[in-house]
């Protein structure tokens, strides 16, 4: 089924064989010419050419719909309330006794002009 499509073309022109005397005696343009060397192949260049064109606005048809399509991944998260640990270690400098040092300058950083 996958490969029907890429062969339109060649089903065009073996339809085309196969009536080729029946669309040369009624459809062709050049049916009433004394020396007709067509034989229905301006039928065959048109039935080609209206094949091309069909491929090409189902291929734009497709693009459009394939821009419209938005996929969207609904991530499902369990969260569960984990209970804290308490522990007895201190992380920061208690300010309960006196200051060691008292700095009597202030920061300033380093201008370049």
């Amino acid at each position: 089924m996958l490969l029907v499509p890429s062969f339109g073309s060649f089903f065009v022109y073996a339809s085309f064989k196969l009536n080729q005397k029946e669309i040369s005696k009624t459809i062709c343009v050049q049916r009433k010419m004394v020396f007709n060397s067509c034989n229905g192949r301006c039928e065959l260049q048109k039935s080609l050419k209206k094949y091309a064109d069909n491929e090409k606005r189902m291929q734009n048809n497709l693009k459009e719909k394939a821009e419209v399509v938005y996929i969207q991944n609904a991530i499902l998260n369990n969260f569960q309330f984990i209970i804290p640990i308490e522990t007895d270690v201190k992380l920061f400098a208690s300010f309960d006794g006196k200051p060691v040092a008292v700095s009597s300058s202030t920061f300033h950083p380093p201008s370049f002009i």
